[in-house]
């Protein structure tokens, strides 16, 4: 492994990031800065935090903490969809495709994080 990019759980995460952030503008105007904004920056927050935690994999304490965060992230993303599935029933046929979506993110990152745990030693 060369770099973050050849992580799937990076390109899955910046996959889902893209389709998460227009999703987030067809929420009412009052909704824009408020569920719109934090959708938008706990998906973004997902896929940073895999690339921030790889650019500390020498430390491994660091490289598991960032895959935590990124992991919570991950689980704070479903927990807006499920709001906006609530209140905005007329999203929800855009929204349950991504919320499995992430759901499969989420088991991915933590098998990563349990890999890492074991293996750490192996990105050196």
């Amino acid at each position: 492994m060369k770099s973050y990019k050849d992580l799937d759980i990076y390109t899955l995460s910046l996959s889902l990031f893209y389709k998460t952030h227009p999703l987030s503008l067809k929420l009412p105007k009052y909704e824009l800065y408020e569920l719109g904004s934090q959708i938008r920056r706990s998906s973004d927050s997902v896929v940073t935090n895999i690339v921030e935690g790889y650019g500390r994999k020498q430390y491994k304490a660091d490289f598991i903490k960032f895959l935590i965060y990124a992991h919570a992230s991950n689980l704070e993303t479903g927990c807006h969809f499920e709001k906006i599935v609530n209140l905005y029933p007329h999203l929800e046929a855009e929204v349950k495709p991504l919320q499995k979506d992430y759901d499969i993110l989420g088991a991915k990152i933590y098998t990563f994080l349990q890999y890492v745990k074991k293996n750490w030693n192996k990105f050196e």
